[in-house]
């Protein structure tokens, strides 16, 4: 049987607004793997993101043969001055446990590395936590580990809050 009548088992694309409820089910399921509250509220915002054209973040969802979103992939641009460049970031990247292995993470993973190739990115750069084994033994298949920590530095207190 060739590809041409064999079809394909994931498809990938940009959310649309009748993507909301299989979206924020997946987007609960991301932010449940991270132990992150995720209200209803936070939802909506990054919804919102998602299908604002003027926002930054950028979404993926990849869709078994049935067209029901099984995971989710959120991206956007950042500037590196140092290369003089552009590239992208991986935000979130999450597969519906019931799917993984099945290749619905590679479809992901693809679709973002095409995205790079037509905007002239010149990487791709996301980071995970350090116990997600299963994960890192994918990513280290796709990409290149780099040898940067990060550090989550928190905004001054406002004027208002310290009375200064």
């Amino acid at each position: 049987m060739t590809s041409e009548t064999t079809p394909a088992r994931w498809t990938v694309d940009a959310p649309d607004s009748g993507d909301f409820a299989a979206w924020r089910e997946l987007f609960r399921g991301y932010c449940a793997f991270y132990r992150v509250p995720c209200p209803e509220e936070k939802a909506e915002l990054v919804w919102s993101w998602l299908t604002d054209p003027a926002h930054e973040l950028d979404g993926l969802l990849v869709r078994d043969t049935d067209g029901t979103p099984v995971g989710l992939a959120h991206y956007r641009p950042f500037v590196r001055p140092l290369h003089g460049a552009v590239a992208g970031f991986l935000d979130d990247l999450f597969v519906a446990p019931a799917v993984r292995g099945g290749g619905a993470v590679d479809a992901l993973l693809a679709r973002l590395r095409g995205i790079a190739a037509e905007r002239g990115w010149n990487t791709v750069r996301w980071i995970t936590a350090d116990d997600n084994h299963r994960a890192r033994s994918k990513y280290d298949q796709v990409a290149v580990r780099t040898m940067f920590v990060t550090y989550d530095m928190p905004p001054a207190a406002s004027v208002a809050a310290t009375g200064h």
